[in-house]
C-alpha cells in the first residue's frame, strides 16, 4: 500500500506519489483505520500494564514530587530501585525552600 491519487477525470485510484493530492482508495480507509486502532489498543494495554505493575513506584514518585516539587535523577533512580529516596542536593533544597516561602507554604519536615 502506498500513496494513492484519484485521477483528474476518473473515479478510481491511481498510484502517483508525485501528485500533491494524495488519498487512499475508499476500501483502504477501513483497513488503515483498523490497523491504527490495533496499534493504539496494544500500546494502551502495554502502558496500563506498566503502570499497574509499577504502581508502588508511580505512587512513590508522585509523593516525592508533591513534597519536593522537583526530584533529580539520583532520586528517581532510588525510587525505581526500591531504595529510600536520597535527600535533595543542598542547592536544590535552598531553591525549593525559597519557592515555598514565596508561595506562603509551610516548610516540610526533613526527609530521612
Amino acid at each position: 500500500m502506498g500513496p494513492m491519487v484519484y485521477g483528474e477525470n476518473e473515479g478510481r485510484c491511481s498510484s502517483d506519489a508525485r501528485s500533491p493530492r494524495t488519498r487512499t482508495c475508499p476500501g483502504d480507509d477501513a483497513e488503515v483505520d483498523a490497523e491504527i486502532r490495533k496499534i493504539i489498543d496494544q500500546q494502551f494495554a502495554l502502558a496500563k500494564k506498566l503502570i499497574l505493575d509499577n504502581r508502588d513506584k508511580v505512587e512513590a514518585m508522585a509523593k516525592a514530587l508533591l513534597e519536593l516539587e522537583t526530584i533529580d535523577a539520583d532520586q528517581i533512580q532510588d525510587i525505581m530501585d526500591g531504595r529510600p529516596r536520597a535527600r535533595p542536593s543542598r542547592l536544590r533544597r535552598c531553591r525549593n525552600s525559597r519557592l515555598r516561602r514565596s508561595a506562603g507554604a509551610a516548610e516540610p519536615a526533613p526527609v530521612s
